[in-house]
């Protein structure tokens, strides 16, 4: 198995610690972890580790300075997320993980980030939520229609929608209607 290099940026002693014993308990010896808790050392850790993820605490940080990390490093950015009203920052994060996560939904998270979910086809990178909006989207609901449907935000709706078409590299309605007539998703 490859090894992993994570950069955890958490100012909070305690949430670092559960986040990195949960890391441990998933890759044991297949991952190294850095932690920094001062935004001012981050650039230079990026640096100096070269990480494969950054798991970030993104209540501490502005969309300026996310961006800019964002642009500085390679490495991909994994939000660690303790409140639900950060839609506009989360959007510049290629994965959320909520301190509400379970240890196998860390997994499977941090894992795509890095390649290493051996998924082999692209439904099954699918969540069980981006398949239920994906079938309303191509019943032909809008995204305010499917945020009532589905009792979320329509920012939920909107992320969710932005996934898909990331994961399936599928960026019109016909085309996602197609995916999903012949993955058997819905009926013709």
């Amino acid at each position: 198995m490859k090894q992993i290099k994570i950069l955890i940026y958490e100012p909070s002693e305690v949430i670092a610690v559960g986040i990195k014993s949960v890391i441990k308990q998933i890759w044991g010896k297949n991952v190294d972890i850095y932690e920094v808790a001062d935004y001012n050392n981050l650039p230079v850790l990026i640096m100096k580790y070269q990480p494969d993820i950054l798991l970030t605490d993104l209540s501490v940080l502005r969309l300026a300075e996310i961006k800019k990390i964002k642009k500085q490093s390679v490495c991909k950015n994994i939000a660690i997320q303790h409140s639900l009203d950060y839609s506009q920052i989360l959007s510049e994060f290629d994965e959320v993980i909520s301190i509400f996560d379970t240890t196998e939904t860390i997994k499977t998270k941090i894992s795509k980030q890095v390649n290493l979910n051996q998924s082999s086809s692209p439904e099954e990178a699918l969540t069980i939520r981006e398949q239920e909006v994906l079938v309303r989207i191509v019943n032909g609901l809008t995204n305010k229609e499917i945020a009532d449907n589905l009792n979320l935000s329509v920012h939920t709706i909107t992320t969710h929608r932005r996934n898909i078409s990331t994961k399936l590299q599928i960026h019109t309605v016909a085309g996602l209607t197609i995916y999903a007539i012949s993955n058997k998703m819905i009926n013709k």
